[in-house]
């Protein structure tokens, strides 16, 4: 009798090991993740695009081109400007606080992670100005030389007022050395913290922490230096070959991978960095604009490790235009590396078909073989990154 119950036991051990053996070897689901979403070819072109427009609201009737390009052709990007070029007239986006903050809710009403991006360096480059009821910001020369406390105050006050605005990209820190105190873009006008380029360093990375406490993205300009330049990038191309000097990257070396402590996570101090229209043939022998350049953009992620959104200086700019059209100025900055090209739509003339034309551009290199499916995707999903991964939505 023991003796048969001892086989019956041992048969049903063996028959449970089997069925669980066989339930292990089955493909059973795993606890199910969030699942990752797949983007289109036109979504993840749409990403790569920064687009001016005209009108301090969306209506259907006046401005119907931008609420097209982030409907229709998914753009994930927009520049805000108080100055409509075209036209000589200000108030292009901007007559006052709550006029501009019902803008950017009407934005976000097409794109809820839409990026709202603005030029509010502080002093000549402010496009928030008394002139429309915002505080005045002092110049970054007159920031730098307060000294740090006073710096982070204004740099501080600047990112709670984007904040509150909507707006979650400011195109600022200017990290220019003030090689050329008379600049007629840069020093020239009070916009470099500094000819010493550690003080520089100090100031940007003091102006991306307070970006940053107020989840707005900090773009760092001009690479790989404007402030030793004799010309303007807005009326033609300039060469900065014989006066440029290596000090100019040493604010982007310094800051390329620093993070900034926000709880739950880190966040990048500065998320984005723009390439300037110089020719600097110390790093590009070619004598492309900066903007345009391979090389230089190579320098820029492998050299100096820059893993952040690289953008175009405003491909409007006279730099551009005077040498290159539309079309081969944006297939360019794609083969150049740039992960957000810069369409202010704000420069001799107004297109209201520039998106389906950059869009189309684009396409086309992707189908004839001149730049890969994935090479898009990698820029598209850098700027996703950076807004939804790492928290830089507007809370």
């Amino acid at each position: 009798m023991m003796k048969t119950q001892i086989i019956i036991l041992t048969f049903l051990a063996l028959l449970s090991c089997g069925n669980q053996s066989n339930l292990n070897n089955q493909n059973t689901p795993d606890i199910p993740n969030d699942p990752i979403p797949e983007y289109t070819l036109e979504e993840n072109i749409g990403m790569m695009l920064l687009v001016g427009f005209r009108g301090t609201e969306l209506d259907y009737n006046k401005n119907i081109e931008i609420i097209s390009a982030i409907r229709d052709y998914h753009v994930g990007s927009v520049i805000l400007f108080d100055y409509d070029v075209p036209t000589g007239t200000c108030g292009r986006n901007i007559k006052d606080a709550e006029q501009l903050k019902r803008l950017c809710k009407q934005l976000r009403a097409f794109n809820s992670d839409l990026l709202i991006g603005i030029d509010q360096e502080g002093g000549y480059v402010s496009r928030l100005s008394k002139r429309y009821g915002f505080p005045a910001i002092p110049s970054a020369k007159q920031l730098a030389a307060m000294g740090d406390d006073s710096l982070r105050h204004y740099a501080d006050m600047t990112g709670q007022m984007l904040q509150e605005l909507g707006i979650n990209l400011d195109f600022a820190p200017v990290a220019d050395v003030d090689i050329n105190p008379r600049c007629p873009v840069i020093g020239g006008i009070e916009r470099s913290f500094s000819a010493d380029a550690e003080r520089v360093r100090q100031c940007c990375l003091i102006w991306g922490e307070e970006m940053a406490k107020h989840h707005v993205v900090s773009c760092m300009k001009h690479f790989p230096g404007h402030g030793s330049a004799t010309g303007d990038t807005h009326k033609g191309l300039v060469d900065v070959t014989n006066t440029w000097q290596r000090c100019e990257l040493a604010p982007y070396r310094d800051l390329a991978n620093k993070w900034y402590p926000r709880p739950p996570l880190m966040v990048p101090t500065i998320g984005m960095v723009m390439t300037a229209h110089v020719i600097n043939r110390q790093l590009d022998p070619s004598g492309l604009p900066a903007s345009l350049s391979p090389k230089i953009t190579s320098y820029l992620r492998d050299t100096l490790g820059f893993q952040g959104i690289i953008v175009t200086d405003d491909l409007a700019m006279g730099a551009i235009v005077s040498q290159y059209s539309f079309e081969k100025a944006v297939s360019m900055s794609v083969m150049a590396g740039a992960d957000l090209l810069c369409l202010s739509n704000n420069g001799g003339t107004y297109d209201v078909n520039m998106v389906p034309r950059a869009v189309k551009v684009i396409k086309q290199m992707v189908e004839n073989g001149e730049i890969s499916e994935e090479r898009i995707r990698q820029s598209a999903e850098r700027v996703r990154d950076y807004l939804q991964q790492r928290n830089l939505k507007l809370k």
